[in-house]
């Protein structure tokens, strides 16, 4: 269907006129749209657009997100701060103004499916966290973090990591011999350097292949276990469990059995940590741009969402949103992704090139317009006795 619409209102144009709506027509909507975000086509700022196929405006207004990212791909349009014009895009809310109709089929076929269920659990592997190794080691910190870092008393990349490490450690106040679980665990930084600094036993679980390899081999010798293996195939008890950058892909029909699955595991006295991207409404799928090329059966949850799932399962111990500083860690990110280009354009083309620096780029500016946040939630099952202090 998305196809169809592409061909009747973009490869199209005699089409286009044939129904009398003139090119000029789109333009000017677009134009509209985006002058209550100061965005101007042809402007000379950072943020405005440099338009180069005038088939961007029909191609956008008929595929919204989708479109937008996909022209930008395609080469048809330019910005020289990507990050800045999605800042402003969201800060003035054009999103809500401009909603095809074709959008509304993803919202349909979440609402009627599980994009997220057992059987689908490992496409987001597939899909990207097993892209390359090389990809990651040059764009990431020593560690290979993919989740954002405290930039609260850190002047580089490295150091904004391994203070949101310790903050997390520190929240879940670790001591020497506890075992742990990490949910989502990456390519195993976080399990090797809680083995490490504090002492700790370690099960970290992914459904990627390549971060198993990576991290296996990144975590020899110490006390970490690194599997591959969905979290609703879990077993054991834990006195400690975390989960950074992952719940993410769970999915809000599955947010009851995911804490669910944590509650059994998690032991008398334990604590559970959750880094996760919020969003600031309740949705039940992504940026449809962003589901077809980065992540996925993923969405972001909200604090509703998030609260009535662990109703009557946990007590809320605290609740700490830093989402700013995923501003400055996408933007590190990118800089290091592009200053290393020359080594990865022997792996990626151009076009990835373009899809990677707009994902990073419109993730930062959704950060910087506070579109997108970032929680740290504390939990317990039954509270701590004599109450808990949130390190910070």
């Amino acid at each position: 269907m998305q196809s169809l619409i592409r061909n009747m209102l973009v490869k199209n144009s005699k089409f286009l006129h044939g129904w009398g709506i003139p090119s000029d027509n789109f333009r000017h909507k677009v134009e509209r749209l985006l002058s209550f975000a100061d965005v101007e086509i042809g402007g000379d700022r950072p943020w405005d657009i440099q338009v180069h196929n005038e088939d961007s405006y029909a191609r956008v207004l008929a595929e919204g997100s989708l479109g937008l990212g996909e022209s930008y791909m395609d080469g048809w349009w330019d910005c020289h701060r990507l990050d800045e014009l999605f800042h402003r895009i969201l800060w003035a809310e054009l999103d809500t103004r401009v909603k095809p109709w074709a959008e509304f089929s993803g919202v349909l076929k979440a609402k009627l499916f599980n994009p997220q269920k057992l059987s689908r659990a490992f496409q987001i592997g597939q899909r990207h966290y097993d892209i390359g190794n090389d990809l990651y080691r040059c764009m990431l910190d020593k560690r290979l973090i993919y989740s954002c870092g405290y930039w609260k008393n850190a002047s580089t990349l490295d150091e904004a990591e391994e203070a949101k490490l310790d903050l997390v450690c520190r929240k879940l106040d670790l001591q020497p011999g506890m075992r742990v679980l990490d949910i989502g665990c990456g390519w195993g930084g976080t399990a090797k350097f809680a083995a490490e600094r504090y002492k700790v036993e370690v099960v970290g679980v992914t459904v990627s292949k390549e971060q198993v390899r990576f991290g296996q081999e990144l975590c020899r010798g110490l006390p970490v276990e690194i599997c591959l293996q969905d979290y609703r195939n879990l077993r054991g008890a834990f006195d400690r469990i975390l989960s950074l950058g992952m719940f993410e892909h769970v999915g809000y029909k599955n947010y009851l059995a995911f804490f669910g699955m944590v509650n059994r595991y998690l032991k008398n006295g334990g604590l559970f940590l959750l880094h996760t991207i919020g969003a600031n409404r309740s949705v039940t799928r992504t940026d449809p741009w962003i589901e077809r090329y980065i992540f996925p059966n993923s969405m972001l949850p909200s604090a509703r969402q998030i609260c009535a799932a662990i109703e009557g399962m946990f007590v809320l111990e605290d609740w700490h949103n830093f989402g700013t500083d995923y501003d400055k860690t996408l933007m590190h990110w990118f800089s290091n992704f592009h200053d290393n280009w020359d080594a990865l354009k022997e792996n990626y083309d151009g076009r990835f090139y373009r899809m990677w620096k707009y994902y990073l780029l419109s993730c930062a500016g959704a950060f910087r317009a506070r579109e997108n946040q970032l929680w740290q939630i504390v939990l317990s099952p039954k509270g701590i006795p004599g109450g808990y202090r949130a390190p910070r």
